[in-house]
């Protein structure tokens, strides 16, 4: 039975009915009024129906009926607001038993006869891991006049005494010593070899000591400043020769785009090789890479844009990608070009600018003798990652080139760690702390677009 057999019936004086038909009535009268009315104004017209019938079994027959119009959804209800999500990417593996190179810092230069040195205020600005940038390197000339020596030693020592090092570069050695007898241009004489270790051997005396010395400063190029143009012989013949008798480990041949075949040339002389502690040169017109050699590799000069301010976000974004992929290529080493520029980490009135801030993210938290372990290089589109130990402690800098947040979770093996501090920094803010928790062996991080984050272990 239908309810069209009850579109007649008059119920007022009809009362041969049983509790069968009442529902399909009932059934039939809600069928029409879920059409025209809403479900308050139904239920008036259910209980007036009631009334009329004297029924009291129909009440329960009317809520049945009811209940079964409600579970209908005829009557659309906005939706509650969504819940906020992020963009959410694969996780990233981070493997503290798998070691790879040893981190020796990240620096800059101070290269007083062009610049000046820096004041006092500025090299704890540079230095201070604390209330600074907390760069670990600096790099100074040798100049080619001997009494001026120790004109970078304040430098030097405030930088050692915040625990990191220095490292020099030749430009040019005493034209005296130089084939063309001038400071441009030419070579080192062989028959000044002895003569040349002997000025390396004093400078370093008078500086303290150094963690590394080069003797020739982008020999591959021709300059019209104080230079040496020289092959990846001649720089080899020399430290063959002299290298272990220039008062410092030997960090060579800092060509200036990092040259593959001017380093292999280099290397090919086995006694230069011996002798050479360290590979090291510039990346101008290059791209970090990887250095099939059995030293540590250091980036001992670059700068990306002179032509911009070092608060350029852009710009400093683009430092931080250098800095990622320098580390990521097994490289020990990154060093910025002058420390105090309008395009450097600090500006002319001695003020952080966004690049120092962006430097501090890896120079603060990533110290001398820290090792680079096993990481996902690049979980997701613009999401970039290194990680870094000393004894249980982890340090994790995570870039994100994406313009929007994006929550990166991380997988985390061969340390156990109770949580983290993530230290971010924007275009609008530096070093920004939060707090991350730790899961198992998982753990993630709200990254926000366009920005640098790094996540110490507790």
């Amino acid at each position: 039975m239908t309810y069209n057999t009850f579109k007649h019936i008059n119920l007022g004086r009809d009362r041969t009915y049983n509790c069968s038909t009442l529902l399909a009535y009932l059934l039939y009268v809600l069928n029409k009024l879920i059409r025209f009315y809403s479900v308050t104004l139904i239920a008036t017209k259910v209980i007036r129906l009631l009334v009329q019938l004297r029924m009291k079994r129909l009440f329960l027959i009317s809520l049945i009926a009811m209940f079964l119009f409600s579970c209908q959804k005829k009557e659309t209800h906005p939706k509650p607001p969504a819940t906020p999500q992020f963009d959410t990417v694969a996780a990233a593996t981070i493997d503290a038993g798998t070691t790879q190179q040893t981190i020796f810092g990240f620096g800059g230069a101070d290269i007083v006869d062009w610049t000046g040195d820096l004041t006092a205020a500025e090299r704890t600005a540079a230095f201070s891991p604390t209330t600074g940038i907390g760069l670990s390197i600096v790099r100074v000339c040798v100049p080619v006049d001997s009494t001026e020596f120790a004109q970078a030693k304040a430098t030097i020592d405030m930088c050692k005494a915040y625990g990191g090092a220095a490292i020099a570069s030749v430009w040019s050695a005493p034209a005296w010593m130089k084939t063309n007898d001038s400071t441009i241009h030419g070579a080192i004489k062989t028959t000044s070899y002895s003569e040349y270790a002997a000025y390396l051997r004093s400078f370093n005396s008078a500086v303290g000591g150094l963690a590394a010395i080069s003797p020739t400063n982008e020999p591959n190029i021709t300059a019209t400043y104080e230079s040496m143009h020289m092959t990846a012989s001649e720089v080899a013949n020399f430290v063959a020769n002299e290298g272990d008798s220039c008062g410092a480990p030997i960090m060579a041949p800092e060509p200036f785009n990092m040259d593959q075949t001017f380093i292999d040339d280099y290397l090919s002389n086995a006694e230069a090789k011996t002798k050479t502690c360290f590979i090291c040169g510039h990346i101008y017109g290059a791209k970090p890479y990887v250095l099939s050699v059995d030293k540590q590799v250091w980036m001992t000069e670059h700068y990306i844009n002179s032509n911009v301010s070092g608060n350029d976000w852009a710009n400093a974004m683009a430092a931080a990608k250098e800095i990622n992929d320098c580390m990521n290529v097994g490289w020990s080493a990154y060093v910025w070009w002058y420390i105090r520029r309008s395009y450097g980490p600090i500006d002319e009135n001695g003020n952080i600018q966004k690049l120092g801030y962006v430097m501090a993210q890896y120079a603060r938290y990533v110290r001398p003798g820290y090792t680079k372990i096993s990481c996902t290089e690049n979980p997701s589109t613009g999401i970039y990652a290194t990680a870094y130990k000393q004894g249980s402690k982890i340090v994790v800098v995570v870039i994100n080139q994406n313009s929007s947040e994006v929550y990166q979770p991380f997988n985390l093996t061969g340390v156990t760690v109770s949580g983290f501090t993530s230290y971010t920094t924007t275009g609008s803010s530096n070093l920004a702390s939060g707090d991350v928790s730790v899961s198992g062996n998982s753990f993630g991080a709200a990254i926000p677009g366009s920005s640098i984050t790094t996540l110490v272990s507790d």
